[in-house]
């Protein structure tokens, strides 16, 4: 799906003509075909939406309505129980270990909650918590699911891939998994493994070939390996529970990840929205569909328009692929010595001579739902109108503190 980039700035500018800014837009065509493409490259396993990518109840709902996607992959416990309690879904997979008291204590003595959602655990003091907060006999069983380590060691204390869980081998994880069976109040019933330097590292870093080179020979030997590992590591836990699902992958290795055998569904939310982080990933680059404008407040000087607001950092290293991205009109680029601005940023180019005090410059984040935190909420752009759509901040949610 292409469209071009004037016709696609008039459009948003005709849309969201009525409101100030900054405004924050998403293109439902495009995230629709996103979300299309992301089935059709899924290898025929269902997709697990990632709700932290998205941070917007209106535009879950909108993509766990299509064919091919089922289920929630939440990022904090508190998360996860609003999700539940709103009748968003009955399937909540919690992505990181929780040590939420309050949260934990309203999972445990809440049946429906219970068997909705499944916490992520990587050592048993993790379920020493939960019984610290609801014995085992005084709450209905809480579903578990373990956290397999995906990151490459090549060699001696060479690790390449995120720092999560210590559970690394099937050796390893065999091991955690016949002392979670035993413990009571709880039911291990799925496991996850995310494999972060495939499905998180874009291999055609723009203007770094030799850096790019590099991360595909990195990740041609580390794919192989995880699925050897992987499949060794669920036969070895299958052997001590009945798994209902094993979860892997993200929007960058969702075929990848589809093809392995093992694996019964894959997570995948970011390519929803195609942040700029995806436009350096060269097996598949979803369609930008998530935006913000801001207003141009001054023209300083010939080839320069001054814009307010702009410094919407991504997190990660701080780098520059981290900043957000000028895109409507084309041609603007940041002022290398001062960059995106926490009150104003310069933009500088041949275009912004074109550009007059009150005329939109359109943005792209370099991640997904973290637009979200800037933004109460979300205008839902349908041809030329827009619908308002709260974000989570708008709900009056921070799940993150």
């Amino acid at each position: 799906m292409i469209e071009d980039r004037t016709a696609l700035k008039e459009r948003l500018d005709r849309a969201t003509a009525h409101l100030e800014t900054p405004v924050a837009a998403v293109d439902l065509a495009a995230f629709d075909d996103n979300a299309d493409q992301l089935v059709a490259r899924s290898q025929g396993k269902p997709l697990r939406v990632a709700s932290k990518s998205v941070r917007c109840r209106t535009l879950l709902e909108r993509v766990l309505a299509r064919p091919g996607w089922h289920g929630v992959m939440a990022y904090t416990l508190p998360e996860a129980i609003w999700l539940v309690r709103t009748g968003l879904t009955d399937d909540v997979l919690v992505a990181y270990p929780s040590v939420d008291r309050t949260a934990l204590r309203e999972l445990t003595t809440d049946p429906k909650l219970a068997a909705a959602i499944t916490i992520m655990v990587d050592h048993p003091s993790h379920l020493d918590l939960v019984d610290q907060v609801t014995p085992p006999g005084d709450r209905p069983a809480v579903r578990l699911c373990l956290d397999l380590d995906s990151s490459w060691r090549p060699a001696g204390p060479l690790h390449l891939g995120v720092r999560r869980s210590p559970v690394h081998s099937a050796g390893q994880a065999s091991a955690l998994a016949r002392r979670l069976v035993v413990r009571p109040g709880f039911t291990l019933v799925g496991m996850m493994s995310y494999e972060a330097q495939i499905a998180g590292l874009g291999d055609l870093p723009p203007g770094q070939a030799l850096r790019g080179r590099a991360i595909r020979l990195m990740q041609s030997h580390s794919f192989p390996e995880i699925l050897r590992r992987r499949g060794e590591a669920v036969a070895a836990v299958r052997e001590h529970a009945d798994l209902e699902f094993v979860n892997a992958g993200g929007t960058g290795s969702v075929a990848a990840s589809g093809s392995d055998p093992v694996v019964t569904e894959v997570t995948a939310g970011s390519g929803l929205y195609g942040p700029t982080l995806f436009d350096a990933y060269s097996a598949w680059r979803p369609t930008p569909a998530a935006f913000f404008a801001l207003s141009v407040v001054r023209r300083p000087a010939p080839r320069i328009a001054t814009v307010l607001g702009g410094g919407w950092i991504a997190s990660g290293p701080a780098e520059t692929s981290r900043q957000p991205t000028p895109y409507l009109p084309a041609g603007l680029k940041f002022k290398p010595d001062e960059g995106p601005g926490e009150v104003q940023t310069p933009l500088v180019g041949a275009v912004a001579d074109t550009l007059r005090p009150g005329d939109r410059v359109w943005f792209r984040h370099a991640k997904a739902g973290e637009l979200c935190e800037h933004v109460n909420e979300l205008q839902l752009i349908d041809g030329s109108s827009a619908a308002p759509a709260p974000t989570y901040r708008g709900e009056g949610h921070a799940f993150l503190g």
